[in-house]
């Protein structure tokens, strides 16, 4: 497994936010679904507006920002999804758990085949800058092997 140490801010919520009372978990399956990545942002976005209402627009990542907005963490989503479409026949389901503090969003896919960070990253090349998206825009990410294949999950904190 892997796992980072990048913190985003200081997890505050946003003013007006309303937490899930004891964490809330909420699913979708991806396996066969046409355009899988457009349907898992609409489906992050709707459920992080039900607990958190309105997504806020997209600002920098980067060490000095707050927790990352609800845009920020659509393209995360985005980002594992289309990671598991690229490099593992596609996603099999999209899991969030939201517990106080903490979002952390799973993507199963039917490979065993662990992710890694491609070393050293090359900003000005094509390619390879997945993870080191998911890397910069969690507080803590990983992967773990499952009897179906694997399961790519970050955290974010809220």
């Amino acid at each position: 497994m892997t796992a980072n140490g990048v913190t985003l801010g200081d997890g505050r919520a946003a003013v007006g936010a309303v937490r899930p009372a004891g964490g809330q978990l909420r699913r979708l399956g991806l396996a066969g679904v046409a355009k899988p990545v457009a349907r898992s942002r609409s489906f992050t976005a709707r459920a992080l507006a039900d607990w958190f209402g309105p997504l806020e627009p997209v600002e920098p990542f980067g060490p000095e920002a707050s927790a990352p907005t609800g845009q920020e963490v659509v393209l995360l989503v985005a980002e594992l999804v289309a990671n598991a479409l690229m490099h593992a026949g596609g996603a099999l389901e999209l899991a969030l758990h939201a517990r106080p503090g903490t979002l952390r969003i799973e993507v199963s896919d039917g490979s065993p085949v662990l992710p890694a960070l491609r070393l050293p990253h090359l900003p000005g090349t094509p390619g390879g800058h997945g993870l080191v998206i998911v890397e910069r825009a969690s507080c803590r990410w990983g992967a773990e092997t499952h009897e179906l294949g694997k399961t790519v999950w970050a955290e974010v904190r809220l």
